[in-house]
């Protein structure tokens, strides 16, 4: 009887190791995602996978199979696994891995048919694709058609990014478990498909388009102004009755997801700006509230429209649906905005800060050409010619050679005065939108504060609105190509990661079809925890306030503390306007990395904290100083700093003029000479879950850059201010009366 124990004590060390083995795999992948070595690297972690592979889920076990065989260039008895897939898929109603992109399961069971063909000898494989798309394309409906048709034309930039992600996460352990590996294996085999088949699809997605909607010649409308509307209309060629549409209006006509939302068989229309094309002499944001208006009405009266319109765009679109919703006429039933633009509160002058890329927009947008023709170094070179000559900032187009008459005319509105407040909805204006909006933005995108302004004041004037805010750690225009997994060299986390244009076509559903609210869309705010890798949700933009004074005492980095220093501790800052030797503009550095050292600032810092810290909100805070002028431009960025030494900026830099920091629109000038204390509230959102061990940092900077507008701080307009007129050095003494509120959630 002991024997046989020991017997089977012996039997179970023994197999121990290789369970061990079946379910970890030593994995050291390359520098880089393109290294020519790849594809052999998967092929042999596959073939070391598919003896050991087990799950008892049928269908997964069959959806991962497939992909392992495929890995290996078993196409033969990969395709063999994706049939028995579909069969019990049909059998049981449901589909496998619901958490993958829509449409990839169609897409790859063409795909690995294709490679199956290919490899028999029967077709090249654009060939084999392009017979197994058309023999395929009749039996899929269109919104499944759609899906696979998108997934499959994704550029594969964004799989060769999705890829170095994986890479990069598996280097330091040098093993993967089950599931990493398979997540790995998916993730080669999305690119892999996109780089082999992606053009052949492209060409085949027209040509199935033809055969399933309808229309797509232009329509001219007459706008305000005598200006002309070019508007677009695709419609799902099956069924004949009346459906709602879902508008979609745009500065650049590529821009366009008329073809996604008639595969979800709504009507899909777009229609351009007027800024484009040369037509009439139209100037930016003052007919785009009438014109969209006028578009609306136009549907309405649409055989195929059953009255019911959902408005939707993105940065100058986003905008255009506000300004329409100002007055909105009873067909539209919906908004959707991401980073949209707000006229006067983010754009021309965020924090009332002129700058140069306004010019260059303003050029763009009238032009016919996109433009003067300039690329980003003619650009720059623009800048440092200005910047060294000390000029005023309103003879900025002069020297660029084309004098812009909006440009001009947005610098004579430097307050957010009347001319601004009628572009867009205005205080109790925002009382009379009552219908359901969505809006979207990102931390690191310029079109947060509008989205946040957009919601804050919404909600102000109107509690009950039906109003959902989505933000991420994104930059500009992750709503139209989907977000990247690595923005400026900070791996996102896999939450951060949905699909926003299918999310914004879900929240359509959940309005016009009764449809659940799709996730992570769970309250009026939800946003994405960087470093946690969650969704949080509140029913506000308030969040409790966790002080940090700006204590003076310290070395090169003063303190970020949380007791209140001495009343009469100050720090000297002295910045000299005269110095141009800086004339190249500040680079534009990674998110994560090095954190470098302030311009034209100081650099406070935490002690180690204690205990990890969830912000998820604005920073805000109170400046106490004494200034030599009448008014300054400032700037303060926030920063992670781990306990390995490398930094993480948690949001984009919180710039403003002081003598606009607690009232937009009118302007209250400093004191020169005086200690005084300025209240402030950043416009970006902050949602991080900050690491025990970790440092906070703050830089607090005097702006003196090239590429904005230059306030001297003599109290006249600061357009007309010039080098040549002022006092060349701003002096500050910063007290440790000065704080930050970190908004933190508990």
């Amino acid at each position: 009887m002991i024997r046989t124990a020991l017997l089977h004590l012996l039997l179970l060390l023994a197999l121990a190791p290789a369970a061990v083995r079946a379910d970890s795999f030593e994995f050291h992948p390359p520098a880089s995602a393109d290294d020519p070595g790849v594809p052999a690297l998967i092929r042999d972690l596959a073939e070391r996978m598919l003896p050991v592979y087990q799950d008892a889920d049928t269908e997964r076990y069959l959806a991962n199979l497939s992909a392992l065989q495929m890995a290996d260039s078993n196409y033969a008895a990969a395709d063999d696994a994706r049939q028995s897939l579909r069969e019990r898929q049909q059998k049981s109603g449901k589909a496998a891995d619901q958490r993958q992109p829509p449409g990839r399961a169609v897409a790859l069971d063409l795909y690995v048919h294709a490679r199956t063909l290919a490899a028999a000898g029967a077709a090249p494989l654009d060939q084999a694709f392009a017979q197994a798309f058309r023999e395929a394309a009749p039996r899929l409906g269109d919104r499944e058609a759609y899906a696979a048709g998108a997934w499959l034309t994704e550029p594969p930039e964004a799989g060769r990014d999705a890829l170095q992600v994986a890479f990069d996460r598996s280097r330091a352990a040098g093993v993967l478990d089950q599931d990493q590996a398979l997540e790995l294996v998916w993730t080669w085999l999305a690119l892999d498909a996109r780089r082999s088949v992606g053009a052949a699809a492209a060409k085949l997605v027209e040509e199935d388009g033809r055969r399933r909607y309808a229309g797509g010649d232009e329509v001219v409308l007459r706008g305000a102004g005598g200006g002309e509307i070019h508007i677009r209309v695709l419609l799902p060629r099956a069924g004949a009755e009346r459906r709602a549409a879902l508008l979609q209006y745009a500065l650049d006509p590529p821009l366009d997801d008329a073809r996604a939302c008639a595969a979800r068989g709504y009507a899909g229309v777009l229609a351009y700006s007027r800024l484009r094309g040369g037509h009439g002499a139209p100037r930016p944001f003052l007919h785009e509230g009438e014109d969209v208006r006028a578009v609306i009405r136009w549907i309405a009266r649409q055989p195929w429209s059953d009255g019911r319109v959902g408005l939707y765009g993105d940065g100058y679109g986003g905008f255009a649906a506000w300004a329409a919703a100002k007055q909105a006429p009873a067909a539209l039933k919906a908004i959707a905005a991401a980073d949209p633009m707000a006229p006067g509160i983010d754009f021309p002058a965020p924090g009332r800060i002129f700058r140069n890329d306004a010019y260059a927009w303003a050029l763009a947008a009238q032009s016919a050409d996109g433009g003067s023709g300039r690329d980003a170094a003619a650009w720059q070179a623009l800048d440092r010619k200005w910047y060294r000559s000390g000029a005023p900032y309103r003879d900025y187009d002069r020297m660029a050679g084309a004098h812009n008459h909006a440009f001009q005319e947005w610098l004579a509105h430097p307050s957010y005065d009347r001319w601004w407040q009628k572009l867009i909805p205005y205080g109790k204006q925002f009382a009379r939108i009552d219908v359901p909006v969505l809006s979207i933005g990102g931390y690191y995108a310029g079109g947060q504060a509008g989205a946040l302004y957009y919601f804050g004041e919404h909600l102000r004037y109107k509690p009950d609105a039906d109003h959902n805010l989505l933000l991420g750690p994104w930059a500009q225009d992750a709503a139209r190509g989907g977000p990247p997994p690595i923005l400026r060299g900070y791996t996102l986390d896999p939450a951060a990661l949905p699909d926003l244009r299918e999310l914004r076509l879900r929240w359509f559903d959940h309005v016009f079809r009764n449809g659940p609210l799709p996730p992570p869309l769970n309250d009026r705010v939800s946003y994405e925890l960087m470093g946690a890798d969650e969704w949080r949700h509140a029913a506000s933009l308030q969040s409790g306030a966790l002080r940090f004074y700006l204590d003076p005492a310290g070395g090169e980095r003063h303190r970020l503390s949380a007791a209140v220093p001495p009343d009469s501790a100050y720090t000297s800052l002295v910045v000299n306007l005269a110095d141009r030797r800086d004339a190249d503009p500040p680079p534009r550095g990674n998110l994560a990395g090095r954190i470098p050292p302030p311009r034209d600032g100081l650099a406070f810092a935490s002690e180690p904290l204690a205990q990890p810290l969830e912000l998820g909100g604005s920073l805000g805070g109170q400046l106490d100083f004494m200034l030599n002028r009448q008014d300054v431009d400032l700037s303060l960025t926030l920063y992670e700093q781990l306990a390995d030494g490398s930094g993480l900026q948690l949001a984009a830099p919180c710039e403003f003029r002081g003598s606009y920091a607690g009232d937009r629109s009118q302007r209250h000038m400093l004191l020169a000479g005086v200690r005084q204390q300025l209240p402030f509230r950043c416009e970006q959102w902050l949602g991080r879950r900050v690491q025990a061990g970790s440092r906070l940092v703050l830089h607090l900077e005097v702006l003196k850059r090239p590429d904005r507008q230059i306030n001297y701080g003599g109290g006249g307009e600061v357009s007309g201010e010039a080098l040549e007129y002022v006092l060349h050095h701003i002096k500050l003494r910063w007290y440790g009366g000065s704080y930050i509120e970190l908004p933190v959630r508990r």
